[in-house]
């Protein structure tokens, strides 16, 4: 410590830094900052949050198993608290984007832990004579086995909330198809008119196919339990006591409420990441239908006036600043960008994880920068699309029954009773006179008003097959 008490000095293998005498990072911290700047953003939240969980298991565990002195264990197990729960606020100047293979996370997580801990203790921030960072939080502990494993934990927790949400969502979705299940409307394929179908079944569809999602979310947690804390370094569990190896991933099963389980092979679980790469497929499922789903709301919505407008997306914002009146669809385009970057970022998780080499993969940082971004990113999408658009959502009848009337659709459905040449005599026939579809079939006596209105009811669209 300086003599003015405002700055201390601390050591590495490299030489020492200065550094202010309150400060809760230490010399690591500062390499880290300096060697990587803010590149991909800081370190995600969720993974920060749960280190402190991982580094609260690693103390508890020493200290019952007698490593670590009550009197070391009480504070660090307080600071490890605070930071999993949010308290202890952490350098949001750590780049997510980092050598080392996560290696300055640790550090940065391991200096912040101490020295809060000697702070709870009743002393100074440095002293690592009574609290080392690495002595003491760091015992038994890698950056190669605590790394993945709270990235992980952070995943886990992540995924639980998207699979709720996405719950949400089709919730909503399902409502929509209740609601709008008496409105006939054209079916299209490759943006042609086809056959007819109903609004409700529409909205039944995207219901269906996040319903899938949700479910392929909820059983992420299984690709995610398997751990390999106590591994240490490779997986050999080198420099920590077999004790500590056995107990140390219940402790954190324990804590998360979440299934943990030690690896079996601890080198293979500290080499690989597949199982993140299959996460991150998953997580590319929902965004192609997320994508799909937001691209059909727009296209069903578009114009109004010069365009299909079947559908009314609730207005949001002014869509211009030179057009009056005009409204974008912006929640949908929201919803389409997050899932053109999930896509993106399952691109990058798939590097990093195929260029991992021999006994660790270095580029691990860059897989949970994406797989945690990518996660709170369609959270954030599929919440946005519940509240600011489905559930508003509403739907111009007026428009779907002009369309139904106007479209050769209806001829498909003709087709038992008047063949497929006749039918194209009437869609011949309606374009040449200009009138719509149902009048023609009217005027040459195919049908009966009355028979055209059966045959476009809610009851005959949605019947399978006929009779």
């Amino acid at each position: 410590m300086s003599e003015n008490d405002t700055t201390r000095t601390e050591h590495d293998l490299l030489g020492e830094k200065t550094l202010p005498a309150g400060e809760l990072t230490g010399i690591h911290t500062a390499r880290a900052v300096e060697n990587f700047g803010d590149a991909g953003g800081p370190v995600h939240p969720r993974l920060i949050r749960a280190y402190g969980t991982v580094k609260l298991a690693c103390a508890q565990t020493n200290e019952q198993l007698g490593f670590l002195p009550e009197e070391k264990a009480g504070p660090i197990c307080r600071a490890a608290e605070e930071l999993a729960d949010g308290r202890l606020d952490y350098p949001r100047n750590l780049a997510a984007l980092q050598g080392g293979a996560g290696t300055s996370t640790n550090m940065t997580v391991n200096e912040l832990i101490a020295n809060r801990a000697l702070v709870i203790a009743g002393k100074k921030p440095g002293d690592s004579t009574f609290i080392s960072p690495l002595d003491h939080v760091n015992l038994h502990q890698s950056t190669n086995d605590t790394y993945p494993t709270a990235l992980r934990v952070a995943a886990i927790s992540a995924c639980r909330e998207l699979e709720q949400t996405v719950s949400e969502l089709v919730d909503a979705l399902q409502h929509k198809e209740q609601a709008f299940g008496d409105v006939v409307k054209l079916g299209r394929t490759q943006l042609q008119d086809a056959v007819l179908t109903t609004m409700g079944r529409q909205m039944g569809a995207f219901a269906e196919a996040l319903s899938r999602d949700r479910w392929r979310i909820y059983k992420c947690e299984e690709r995610l339990r398997t751990i390999n804390l106590g591994g240490t370094a490779i997986g050999t569990g080198l420099g920590a006591p077999r004790r500590y190896i056995f107990t140390v991933a219940e402790t954190l099963r324990k804590l998360t409420g979440m299934g943990l389980a030690r690896a079996e092979n601890l080198v293979q679980a500290t080499q690989n990441v597949d199982e993140l790469v299959e996460v991150s497929g998953i997580l590319k499922a929902l965004a192609t239908n997320l994508f799909k789903i937001s691209s059909d709301l727009r296209l069903l919505g578009c114009g109004p006036i010069g365009g299909i407008g079947e559908l009314k997306l609730p207005p949001r914002q002014a869509g211009s600043s030179v057009m009056p009146g005009k409204v974008n669809p912006v929640i949908a385009e929201l919803a389409g960008m997050v899932a053109m970057q999930a896509v993106s970022r399952d691109a990058a998780i798939s590097m990093a994880a195929m260029n991992g080499q021999l006994e660790l993969n270095a580029f691990t940082p860059l897989i949970a920068h994406n797989l945690l971004s990518m996660l709170d990113e369609l959270l954030l999408a599929c919440e946005k699309l519940r509240v600011y658009l489905i559930e508003d959502l509403d739907v111009n009848r007026r428009q779907c029954r002009a369309h139904v009337d106007s479209s050769t659709a209806i001829l498909t459905a003709m087709l038992p009773k008047i063949g497929y040449d006749r039918a194209s005599e009437v869609a011949r026939a309606a374009e040449a006179s200009g009138q719509t579809i149902k009048e023609t079939l009217i005027e040459l006596k195919i049908c009966t008003e009355e028979e055209f209105e059966e045959l476009v009811s809610p009851e005959a669209v949605m019947a399978l097959g006929f009779r």
